[in-house]
């Protein structure tokens, strides 16, 4: 089995690339950034989801995991146009089981930057799109939407003790995600999972039932 994985280098795309080679699965990352995992069963390319995506064939698993989280205008091409444009390229083939898009707690609560927010919810709706066209491949379309999760994107909130505290209190756990506990649910959703297709998976330590969106202040 072959999986793809964009933003196969940091955070959560790298934790995704990590689970599927342990699981045996070949895996192709993409990112633009160098690799950060070397093995035999993996294969690296730096491109832009933006820009000329390389060909790939065969991928069973697709998981959209590149994305930026920012104020400005340019996070809807790469978080929203950028997994419109990799799923379009890959997902569409005889071989293909799944596709799984990661979104973001905001996508529900709104509770970030504007265009992110926007951003992350156009990936839910449009997951759905792809769950109505993939069914005829009898495949699934599923995206995860995670809440906060320990990864150097956050970092701004995650170094800054009295900040991060105060994002800690906005889940009723207590607590933010482990990259690997997100790729776990991306697996599971790609490769395990054969009933569920077009739903968002939350994963966000009750969040959604606080949502006040914690930055530092300009």
């Amino acid at each position: 089995m072959k999986a793809l994985v964009t933003g196969a280098s940091g955070g959560i795309g790298a934790a995704i690339v990590k689970k599927f080679l342990s699981c045996g699965v070949e895996v192709w990352g993409i990112d633009v950034l160098p690799p950060v995992v070397t093995d035999n069963n993996y294969t690296h390319v730096v491109a832009d989801v933006t820009k000329e995506l390389p060909d790939v064939d065969g991928v069973n698993f697709l998981v959209t995991a590149a994305g930026v989280q920012s104020q400005e205008m340019d996070v809807i091409d790469v978080n929203l146009k950028g997994v419109i444009r990799t799923v379009e390229k890959y997902a569409f083939t005889k071989s293909i089981c799944a596709v799984v898009n990661v979104a973001s707690a905001s996508a529900r609560t709104g509770s970030e930057f504007a265009a992110y927010a926007a951003s992350k919810g156009g990936v839910v709706t449009y997951t759905k799109n792809v769950a109505l066209r993939l069914a005829a491949y009898g495949a699934t379309a599923n995206s995860l939407s995670p809440g906060g999760v320990m990864t150097a994107s956050n970092g701004p909130v995650i170094r800054d003790e009295k900040l991060f505290r105060e994002a800690l209190g906005e889940s009723l756990l207590g607590r933010w995600a482990a990259p690997e506990e997100i790729a776990e649910w991306a697996y599971f959703l790609a490769a395990v999972n054969k009933s569920m297709t077009g739903e968002d998976v939350l994963v966000d330590n009750g969040e959604q039932l606080k949502s006040n969106f914690v930055w530092p202040s300009a």
